[in-house]
């Protein structure tokens, strides 16, 4: 399957802000975010200012970064969030934030999404009682997201439960029990809990031009 090579720390610092690609390393002074806070590349000083065109695409990337996701699902969950009811640019956020690796992360399994992918492709996490290896799987309300029970002995895991808080916390919407290793997707969030520096309403004016 295709995925994005870019060094992680350079796609935060082309987008100017910490997107937390790398778990726990975006909470310490090894951050280049902190530490480097200008584009990479020899002229990342010196960039000038971009054009509509330009803010558009660089937010759509900024959430495919995000989220991991690539160019043709992405414009896919876009054609999906146009057919929903409601707005379309947060229909768009519920579509991301319901994919398994994103649930998983969220739960605190891991300490980042890509982490959490491959937690789901290894085939440790399950869903409702049945293993699920596919990290843009939809999860709904009432879905019972857990870990294997081989897995709960993984120190990677364990760690990642235990440093949840330093990470921001299990969101509102979702009812963890750490001690089983499981949780209920309880509700869906609202746009004001997604704290991301979203702007999603210029990935809607991206795909409408």
């Amino acid at each position: 399957m295709a995925r994005n090579t870019d060094a992680q720390c350079r796609i935060c610092r082309r987008d100017g802000l910490k997107l937390y690609l790398k778990g726990e390393r975006c909470f310490t002074e090894k951050c280049a975010v902190d530490r480097r806070n200008f584009p990479p590349g020899q002229h990342g000083h010196f960039r000038g200012k971009p054009s509509d065109y330009g803010v558009r695409l660089r937010e759509k990337q900024k959430v495919k970064d995000i989220y991991g996701i690539m160019e043709r699902q992405f414009e896919l969950y876009v054609t999906k969030a146009e057919r929903m009811k409601g707005i379309t640019g947060y229909n768009l956020l519920l579509v991301v934030e319901q994919r398994l690796d994103n649930i998983a992360y969220r739960m605190g399994f891991a300490t980042s999404r890509s982490q959490g992918r491959q937690l789901v492709r290894h085939r440790h996490i399950l869903v409702n009682g049945r293993i699920v290896n596919i990290p843009s799987f939809q999860v709904k309300i009432g879905d019972v997201v857990e870990l294997k029970e081989k897995s709960r002995k993984n120190e990677r895991i364990k760690q990642a439960l235990a440093a949840v808080e330093a990470r921001g916390g299990i969101p509102r919407w979702l009812d963890v029990n750490r001690d089983l290793f499981k949780g209920v997707v309880a509700d869906l969030p609202k746009r004001e809990e997604l704290t991301m520096p979203i702007q999603e309403q210029l990935i809607v004016e991206f795909y409408s031009r």
